[in-house]
């Protein structure tokens, strides 16, 4: 899909990314554009969380030290909202939903975004 946004990792990001893969194996993010803690995005073992036809994938993000790629998916309804924007995931400090592994380092995964030229 050549109008699917960028999705991007800041530097914090990805650190904890590759914390996270040495913890857990390959990971996954998914985006459900559901209410609170629903509409960050939440990071899974590769494969844990079932993705289907509501789905969207976003784009492969390669991550410096992490062996294969990290995917990023968000439900169809979400993208529809975001399409014409890029994606920077960042972490902040807090705790975010018990569900994404990053919840026990006590920060949380957020999403920053930028318009794209049409």
């Amino acid at each position: 899909m050549t109008d699917v946004p960028r999705v991007e990792l800041t530097s914090a990001a990805a650190e904890l990314v590759r914390r996270l893969r040495a913890a857990h194996g390959p990971l996954m993010f998914h985006q459900s554009g559901g209410c609170c803690d629903g509409s960050a995005p939440m990071c899974y073992p590769a494969g844990e969380f079932r993705t289907g036809g509501s789905d969207v994938l976003l784009q492969d993000l390669m991550v410096e030290g992490v062996a294969e790629p990290v995917s990023f998916w968000m439900s169809r309804s979400q993208y529809e909202v975001w399409s014409h924007t890029r994606l920077i995931v960042d972490v902040v400090e807090g705790r975010g939903s018990g569900f994404s592994l990053e919840a026990p380092e006590g920060v949380r995964f957020l999403i920053r975004s930028r318009l794209v030229d049409a």
